[in-house]
């Protein structure tokens, strides 16, 4: 685990502390999604201003499992070969009922990504991470600043907005365009606007252990129903760096949370599920959880990103990469905006994250309802399905152990253009995140940023966005993903690499119409 080493970015006083300065963007909240952010607005040379009111990295593990999609932005970002290299790559994962296997399950069975479908990662080490190349960006240049130990107290959410600010140095005020809150699941900014959650509680406990062991557990995703160690209705076990691994027990409603996180009864679950394995305690937890969402992501100028927006059961590890995925889709909208462009670009984040979020939370519910069945009804089809699952493949595809991160394809967008490819496959339609392709040396979402116009055996018009052309022969992954049944194709790719349209073929006037259109002239 991370150690206790120097705080991360301590309090400094700043010269806005003696006046009202004004501020572009102000990101608040240093957490994964906050820090994305602010890094990706500052490579795009947008001023931005971090306010975090600890001053480094939290206690604990927390959130552990980032999915590819993640780990594209953040190769993007320039942190993916530091989560890859310090995190635990996996990619299958195993389903127990008792003592018995169900079955396992292979999240890569396609090659041709740089990316690995899972890094197991400690959430305090990508938060270093993100700040180390944020450090590293700033010094060339980039207009990034963080200011930890500095709260915000009061927010008005005017034009421009106006916050308040409390630090160890005393109070100052400051004033911005824009705010973003990624201030967390009790979002203080959520809450000086008068403005809360919708969706559901579930009644239930978990027991978190993170513990650190010498073990030849194979690296793989374990999860079991009725253990049979009895250590709690239902158990995970996953593997971190450090010889670190996190293990979950479900404990139900009605506990005593105290009697639970006592050293000897957490032990005892610990010892039955390992049996004689030596291992020491890193930290424990109870939590509970939800699976809502903010009506509206967006509030005039204050947006809302993450938790503070959203949220999910742990089940799929849909609550970090989520957020990462609304920092990558804000962030270039942001950056647009900000230099002039109609600020109505904004409410397509809050409307293409939105419905992401109703399909994360969708997905979370139903891992919940199944993992955790709240009446003798649903409780008698689980047993059913799980009682059929080890001998009858019919039954494996109802298990559901918690299906995992997949990137939401933005299908109702307003960004969206023409679908105008015969036969082209079914996962690159527009609002489709791209999918990853070996190209030559290299992989093809190295080569897309900005607005891309990508040419497959033909050459895309001439236009503004950035142009590429790839010829199915140098890229079989390529053709097999973007062309499928078709000779030759044009896409159009969003900042965020996401397809924005796509034509057999397209001349250069209907190109521009749909390029406006990614770009929120028809938002």
């Amino acid at each position: 685990m991370l150690d206790d080493g120097p705080l991360l970015y301590p309090y400094a006083r700043s010269v806005d502390q003696d006046r009202v300065a004004h501020h572009p963007v102000v990101v608040v909240g240093g957490g994964p999604v906050g820090l994305a952010l602010a890094l990706d607005l500052g490579l795009r040379g947008t001023p931005v201003l971090l306010l975090d009111d600890q001053e480094g990295a939290g206690e604990g593990s927390r959130a552990i499992c980032f999915a590819r999609r993640t780990l594209e932005i953040a190769d993007r970002l320039g942190v993916g070969r530091a989560m890859r290299e310090k995190g635990v790559e996996w990619r299958v994962g195993k389903v127990f009922h008792d003592a018995d296997l169900l079955y396992e399950f292979d999240l890569a069975p396609e090659g041709g990504h740089k990316a690995p479908a899972f890094v197991n990662l400690q959430q305090p080490y990508v938060e270093r991470f993100l700040v180390e190349r944020i450090r590293a960006a700033a010094a060339d240049g980039a207009p990034i600043e963080i200011r930890g130990g500095n709260r915000v107290t009061d927010l008005t959410a005017g034009h421009p907005v106006t916050l308040a600010v409390e630090t160890p140095g005393g109070p100052y005020r400051m004033t911005a365009d824009w705010v973003v809150a990624a201030d967390g699941a009790r979002s203080p900014l959520r809450g000086m606007l008068g403005l809360d959650f919708e969706g559901r509680v579930f009644e239930d406990n978990f027991l978190i252990a993170d513990v650190r062991m010498k073990a030849d557990f194979p690296t793989e995703r374990w999860f079991w129903f009725a253990p049979h160690f009895k250590s709690g209705d239902s158990a995970l076990l996953h593997r971190q760096p450090d010889d670190v691994w996190r293990i979950d027990f479900q404990l139900g409603w009605d506990i005593d949370r105290r009697a639970e996180l006592a050293e000897d009864k957490v032990r005892a679950r610990i010892d039955a599920m390992l049996g004689g394995v030596e291992y020491d305690l890193v930290w424990t937890s109870i939590y509970t959880f939800q699976c809502r969402r903010m009506r509206r992501f967006r509030h005039g100028p204050v947006l809302f990103a993450g938790d503070s927006a959203h949220q999910v059961s742990p089940f799929g590890a849909r609550g970090a990469n989520s957020g990462i995925q609304d920092a990558e889709n804000l962030a270039w909208k942001l950056h647009m905006v900000s230099g002039g462009a109609s600020e109505t670009l904004l409410d397509s984040y809050a409307s293409e994250r939105e419905a992401a979020a109703d399909e994360n939370i969708l997905a979370s519910t139903r891992s919940t309802d199944f993992i955790t069945p709240k009446s003798p009804g649903s409780r008698v089809f689980r047993d059913a399905v799980l009682s059929l699952a080890r001998d009858h493949a019919f039954a494996r595809r109802m298990v559901n152990s918690g299906r995992l991160s997949v990137p939401a394809r933005y299908a109702a967008s307003p960004l969206n253009g023409p679908d105008a490819l015969p036969g082209g496959p079914h996962g690159t339609r527009p609002g489709c995140p791209c999918p990853d392709a070996r190209v030559g040396n290299g992989h093809l979402l190295e080569r897309l940023t900005g607005f891309t116009a990508l040419g497959l055996n033909v050459d895309p018009p001439n236009c503004d966005a950035t142009r590429l052309r790839i010829d199915a022969v140098d890229s079989p992954d390529v053709a097999r993903r973007y062309l499928g049944g078709a000779s030759q194709a044009v896409y159009l790719i969003r900042p965020d690499q996401h397809v924005a349209a796509r034509w057999a073929a397209v001349d250069r006037a209907a190109f521009d119409a749909a390029f406006r259109t990614a770009q929120g002239a028809a938002a």
